[in-house]
C-alpha cells in the first residue's frame, strides 16, 4: 500500500481507479461534495418559484442547479482523497468549499437578473453562506418567491456548515473528518458527541433540522403562512437574518412572531453541544456552563439598559421600549441581524437610538454568541477568557510571586490555549482596525466604516450609520463591498482557516520559485 501511494506521488498525483484517471485532490473532492449538497436546495427553490405566480425565474434556478450539479459531479468523479489529511489540507478544504459554494450560490441569483451584476449576486451569496445577512437586494419585495427562498436556504446551509454536512458521508476520513468539523464549526473547538465523526455530524444536523422545524411550526401558530414560516425558520436557525421582506420581521408587526423569533435566536446562538446533552437526558448541562450563563446575562443586561435609555429619551413608549430592547439585544447578541422596525414601531430601528444605547450594542456585535453555535462574532467564551486573562495579568504585576491561573468553571486553561485565544483576539482587532481604515479611504464615514467592518467580521448583518437595519449595503461602493465580502469569509472561518490557506499558498509559491531558480 505504501509503495502504491509512493508511485502515485511520483506520477504527479494521478491514479487509475475503476478504469478512470483520478487526481489526488483533497480540496477538489470536498469542494465537489459541497456543491452537490447545494443542488437539492436549488431544486426546492425552483419548485417554489414554479408553484408561485410572482415571477418566472424557474429557468434561472434550474440552470443554476444544473451547472452546480455538473461542477460537483466532475470534481467528485475525477478527484479522490488520500488516507491522510494534514492540517494544511483541512483548512484549505474548508476555505475553498466556502468560496466554491458562494460562487455556485450566486449563479441562480445572477441568472435571475434580480441583482443585476455578478458581483452583487456574489455579495448576496457570500453574505448568505457566512450567515451574515447584509444585503444589496433592493427592493426585496416583488422578487420571485423561489429566488427569495433560495436566499433563505443559502443561510440555512451556511448556518451549521457545508463541510460538516460533507463529513456525514466521509467516515473513512477518521481524524481528518474531526479536523474538518473543528475547522468549520463556529467555535474554537469541536466537542465530539459520538465516537465516529460521521455520527457526530449526523446528530448535529438532526438537531439543527429539528430546531428549524420547531421554529417553523411555532411561527405558523403565531399566524404566519407556510412560506413565511419556513423562510424565517431557515434564517432563524442559522442566525443569518435574511428575510423576504424589506422591513424584515417588522413586516408582520406582531409581538407573537417576534417572541418566537427571539426564542429561536437565543436557542441557536447557544452551543449545540449543550442542546444535545439536554435532549440526551442532561438538562442541567445549561446551568453547568459558565459560558451559557454569561451569554444570557450579557443579552439581558443589554436589553434592560437599552430599554431604560429608549424610554427615558422618548424614543418609544415603555411597552415598545421593552419590546425593542429585548428583540435587538437578542438579534445582535446572536449575530442574526433581523430588524423589527415598522411604521407602527419606528423605535425598532436602532439607528434612531441615542448614542449611549447604540454604544451598548457594539459589544454585542463584537462578541456574538456561544462557541459551538451557529452565531458569529468572537464568541462569549473568548470574551470570558480574555477578561480573566487580563485580571490574572494585572494580579501578577501587583504580586510577581503569586501563582494564578485562568479557570473556566473548575478547569484551568493551559498557557498554549490562552496564547491562541489572545492571538486570535489581537488578530481580530487588527483586522477590524485595518478594515475600517480601508473602507474610510473608499468614501464611507467613520461610523459606517467601522461598524460595517465589525458587522462583516462578526457575521452580524446590519451596521450603524448609513448601513443601519432599515438600509442596505448598497451604501458601500463596489470595491468596498469586495472588502466586506473578504471580511465576512475571514470572520466566518475563524481567521485561522483563511490565513493558513494564504500562508500555505505563499509557501508553495516560494518553494516553486526556488526550484525554478535552481534549474
Amino acid at each position: 500500500m505504501a509503495r502504491a501511494r509512493a508511485a502515485v506521488k511520483r506520477a504527479g498525483g494521478r491514479t487509475l481507479s475503476a478504469g478512470r484517471w483520478k487526481v489526488t485532490s483533497r480540496v477538489g473532492f470536498v469542494v465537489g461534495l459541497g456543491l452537490l449538497f447545494l443542488v437539492p436546495g436549488m431544486l426546492l427553490a425552483t419548485l417554489v418559484e414554479w408553484g408561485s405566480s410572482t415571477s418566472d425565474n424557474e429557468v434561472a434556478l434550474g440552470l443554476g442547479a444544473l451547472v452546480t450539479l455538473a461542477a460537483g459531479a466532475l470534481l467528485v468523479t475525477f478527484t479522490h482523497l488520500d488516507e491522510d489529511m494534514p492540517p494544511a489540507s483541512v483548512f484549505a478544504a474548508v476555505a475553498w468549499t466556502w468560496i466554491g459554494s458562494s460562487l455556485a450560490g450566486a449563479l441562480p441569483l445572477w441568472f435571475s437578473g434580480e441583482l443585476g451584476s455578478f458581483d452583487n449576486a456574489l455579495f448576496e451569496s457570500v453574505s448568505g453562506y457566512t450567515a451574515t445577512g447584509s444585503t444589496v437586494l433592493s427592493p426585496i419585495e416583488g422578487v420571485g418567491r423561489g429566488v427569495l427562498m433560495w436566499r433563505q436556504i443559502i443561510q440555512w446551509y451556511g448556518g451549521m456548515g457545508m463541510v460538516v454536512l460533507a463529513v456525514t458521508i466521509l467516515p473513512f476520513l477518521g481524524v481528518g473528518g474531526l479536523s474538518l468539523i473543528t475547522a468549520e464549526a463556529p467555535g474554537p473547538t469541536s466537542d465530539r458527541l459520538a465516537p465516529r465523526v460521521s455520527s457526530t455530524a449526523r446528530r448535529l444536523w438532526a438537531l439543527y433540522g429539528g430546531i428549524t422545524a420547531a421554529v417553523a411550526v411555532a411561527l405558523m401558530i403565531a399566524g404566519l403562512s407556510l412560506y413565511d414560516a419556513v423562510a424565517h425558520a431557515f434564517t432563524t436557525a442559522s442566525t443569518g437574518g435574511f428575510s423576504p421582506y424589506d422591513h424584515s420581521i417588522g413586516h408582520f408587526d406582531s409581538v407573537g412572531v417576534e417572541a418566537v423569533i427571539i426564542v429561536g435566536m437565543l436557542v441557536c446562538g447557544a452551543s449545540f453541544t449543550l442542546h444535545w446533552r439536554a435532549v440526551s437526558g442532561n438538562p442541567r448541562a445549561y446551568g453547568q456552563s459558565s459560558e451559557f450563563r454569561m451569554y444570557l446575562l450579557v443579552i439581558l443586561v443589554a436589553a434592560t439598559l437599552t430599554t431604560v435609555l429608549n424610554w427615558l429619551y422618548d424614543i418609544s413608549d415603555l411597552a415598545n421600549s421593552v419590546r425593542n430592547g429585548i428583540f435587538n439585544a437578542a438579534t445582535l447578541g446572536t449575530s442574526t441581524g433581523y430588524g423589527n422596525a415598522s411604521g407602527a414601531n419606528p423605535g425598532g430601528d436602532f439607528a434612531m437610538w441615542t448614542p449611549g444605547a447604540q454604544a451598548l450594542l457594539l459589544p454585542l456585535m463584537v462578541m456574538g454568541g456561544m462557541t459551538g453555535s451557529t452565531a458569529g462574532g468572537l464568541k462569549v467564551l473568548r470574551a470570558q477568557v480574555m477578561a480573566k486573562y487580563m485580571r490574572v495579568g494585572l494580579l501578577r504585576v501587583k504580586h510577581p510571586q503569586v501563582v494564578a491561573r485562568v479557570k473556566l468553571g473548575r478547569a484551568a486553561l493551559t498557557e498554549p490555549v490562552l496564547q491562541r485565544v489572545a492571538g486570535l483576539v489581537a488578530l481580530y482587532a487588527f483586522t477590524a482596525f485595518a478594515g475600517a481604515i480601508v473602507l474610510s479611504m473608499m468614501g464611507q464615514d467613520l461610523i459606517t466604516s467601522s461598524s460595517g467592518t465589525i458587522s462583516a467580521l462578526g457575521n452580524m448583518g446590519p451596521a450603524l450609520g448609513d448601513a443601519g437595519p432599515t438600509s442596505n449595503f448598497l451604501v458601500f461602493t463596489r470595491p468596498a463591498r469586495a472588502v466586506l465580502m473578504s471580511l465576512m469569509l475571514i470572520g466566518r472561518l475563524e481567521f485561522f482557516a483563511v490565513f493558513l490557506v494564504v500562508v500555505a499558498a505563499y509557501e508553495r509559491g516560494r518553494r516553486a520559485t526556488r526550484v525554478r531558480l535552481r534549474r
